[in-house]
């Protein structure tokens, strides 16, 4: 039997209907014809501690959450607020420190108005001091960002501990307040690239916006028991020896947490080493993800041997002989790097152009010819020009594989600044 085909007329008067949704209102929307159309409000029958959970999530964390964002922001935002409050709480009790050794004898409230004036002074001199490290914090902004904490500690420290030296009030307010002008700029420096690792679909200035709004209320609350601790437990210097110490190592260890759930996506000399160890060794691209909790964040420089035991960023007149340096650019006449291989370590000088892809291509030649070396019994500069074959016909899958992981290959920071042009 023939089907019967529905009647296009039939089809075209079916109604069309969608839900709108709005924070916590959902409108039913329906065609009734071209030029009419009916809406029905549709409230949100939900228990209500899950329409304060979804009004949270709006105020304190980027639209489209947790889709709009990469792995790992919400464990940044938890040590974040964490951070925050401990530190606001510190400042409160170091700068009633402060007024304290210099003959006064403030409230908490007194002590809160006053910090505003004390940051300044010496605190300019270390921003000035700090301002001309922008290059390394590009390179490593995780490590800067936690050395950026440990510094504000110190500089609180100091201010803490000045009561028990009065007559050394001036010494210790301004090394205090320089090691906090250090932090500052250290602090403020990181913050965009870090930022930058969590968002997903170009919500950049959303991140930003959100992240100040959970710093601010950190603070508020972080203001709030500093007040009670300086009133209460912190009103003596013993008090704030023992309560201080310990505010300080959960915020170095916040801030140390926020900076391990990061995935950052540029390439350095520690992430592209160990992008070039993996794949070398297994064949593994690794993700941004992937090698966030390997970094070392306390020595970023360290040399990892399975990735060719790579050095990058000693001036060139360092690393190479004026003999030997015709003899390398012929081996590598078209690209923007040069290798020596030295006894412990192997060098890499780039030139001015030099991307994220030349590091890449080094690196791979590096590691290759280290691996090749070992059963080779040729002279080095053979198994340069065999690793170098090695990595042109692998290194087209390999970049491209990295692009699908979400890696700038456009760009390489090795925070240095050594680079070499030919005339």
């Amino acid at each position: 039997m023939e089907k019967k085909e529905p009647d296009k007329e039939e089809a075209s008067q079916r109604p069309v209907f969608w839900i709108e949704t709005i924070d916590n209102v959902s409108q039913y929307c329906q065609f009734k014809s071209e030029r009419t159309l009916n809406t029905k409000v549709v409230f949100d029958s939900r228990p209500a501690i899950h329409r304060v959970a979804e009004s949270f999530l709006n105020k304190f964390f980027p639209s489209g959450y947790p889709y709009s964002v990469n792995e790992g922001y919400l464990r940044y935002s938890q040590f974040r607020t964490l951070q925050h409050f401990t530190s606001a709480a510190l400042s409160v009790l170091s700068t009633q420190s402060l007024l304290f050794a210099a003959g006064l004898r403030p409230t908490p409230a007194q002590a809160t108005a006053v910090s505003w004036v004390l940051k300044d002074g010496m605190q300019h001199v270390g921003k000035l001091i700090c301002s001309n490290l922008g290059a390394r914090m590009d390179s490593e902004p995780k490590s800067w960002r936690i050395l950026a904490d440990v510094l504000y500690d110190l500089g609180t420290g100091l201010e803490v501990l000045s009561p028990l030296c009065p007559q050394l009030f001036l010494e210790m307010a301004g090394l205090g307040n320089f090691a906090k002008g250090m932090a500052v700029v250290a602090a403020r420096a990181t913050r965009l690239p870090i930022y930058s690792s969590f968002a997903k679909e170009g919500n950049l200035s959303d991140l930003f916006a959100k992240g100040e709004a959970i710093s601010t209320v950190a603070n508020v609350f972080g203001i709030g028991a500093g007040i009670y601790l300086a009133s209460t437990i912190c009103s003596s210097i013993q008090g704030k020896m023992v309560v201080g110490p310990l505010l300080s190592v959960i915020h170095v260890y916040s801030v140390a947490e926020e900076m391990r759930a990061a995935p950052i996506n540029t390439l350095n000399p520690q992430r592209t080493a160990m992008i070039v160890a993996d794949f070398v060794k297994a064949g593994h691209i690794s993700s941004p993800a992937d090698l966030r909790y390997r970094e070392d964040l306390l020595f970023p420089g360290r040399i990892i041997e399975d990735a060719g035991s790579v050095k990058v960023g000693r001036p060139l007149h360092e690393v190479v002989k004026p003999s030997k340096l015709q003899q390398l650019r012929d081996i590598f006449p078209k690209e923007k790097f040069l290798i020596n291989r030295g006894s412990k370590w192997t060098d890499m000088v780039l030139d001015h152009n030099a991307t994220g892809e030349d590091a890449l291509r080094g690196w791979l030649v590096a590691a290759y010819a280290k691996t090749m070396e070992k059963s080779a019994n040729g002279p080095s500069d053979r198994v340069l020009e065999e690793a170098y074959d090695k990595m042109e016909s692998l290194f087209p899958a390999l970049l491209s594989e990295l692009k699908v992981k979400g890696w700038h290959t456009d760009r390489f920071l090795d925070g240095t600044g050594n680079r070499f042009a030919w005339q």
